[in-house]
């Protein structure tokens, strides 16, 4: 007669703690700064170990990218190409709006810059697949002549990006509906009148 073997299924993770801990990052963030949320601030604010955080996130710059980065945002991509636009540089806008992610930008770059490694994990986490969602939209437009061929889907999600953080983060513009209309229009449309 044969026993049965148990399989082993080690420890699951438990998403009530995944939940304390990006919401105390969050918080730490907005009320002490990047540098001063530190791992072991992080997880006595959240109420768990130490140990509990390394075994989620490898580094304080992932828990923070998760923390305010955590998916590619509500909304699903448009199928339409300007709606899509559109709806990229109003969600860069209200991303760089809210208040923890314009503590955590400085420091997550220094970091990141610092750690090649760890910069690819985290650009794999979420740019990747925007920027291969773009690319997709962006051949499809051109495909049916809707935008001009040879378009680079990088240099769009840059511009989308980087209009959207100097806005926010460096002018501190306070109508962001009309920031991410003005943003919008200049990325459909360009600057010469032809």
């Amino acid at each position: 007669m044969t026993t049965p073997r148990h399989r082993r299924q080690g420890s699951r993770r438990d998403p009530a703690i995944d939940a304390a801990v990006l919401a105390a990052t969050r918080t730490l963030l907005v009320e002490r700064g990047y540098a001063a949320t530190t791992i072991d601030l992080i997880a006595a604010t959240a109420g768990v170990s130490r140990p509990a955080l390394y075994r989620r996130w490898s580094s304080k710059a992932q828990l923070v990218h998760e923390a305010v980065f955590p998916d590619l945002g509500p909304e699903p991509p448009k199928d339409d190409f300007e709606a899509e636009i559109a709806r990229l540089c109003t969600g860069a806008i209200r991303m760089y709006r809210d208040p923890a992610v314009r503590e955590a930008i400085p420091g997550l770059l220094a970091d990141l810059r610092a750690d090649r490694k760890q910069r690819q994990v985290i650009s794999d986490r979420l740019e990747a697949a925007a920027r291969s969602q773009l690319a997709a939209k962006v051949d499809d437009a051109a495909a049916r002549g809707v935008a001009r061929r040879g378009i680079s889907a990088d240099t769009l999600m840059d511009m989308i990006a980087g209009g959207a953080w100097y806005a926010v983060c460096v002018r501190h513009v306070k109508n962001t509906d009309r920031a991410a209309k003005e943003l919008t229009d200049l990325v459909l449309h360009g600057v010469l009148s032809k």
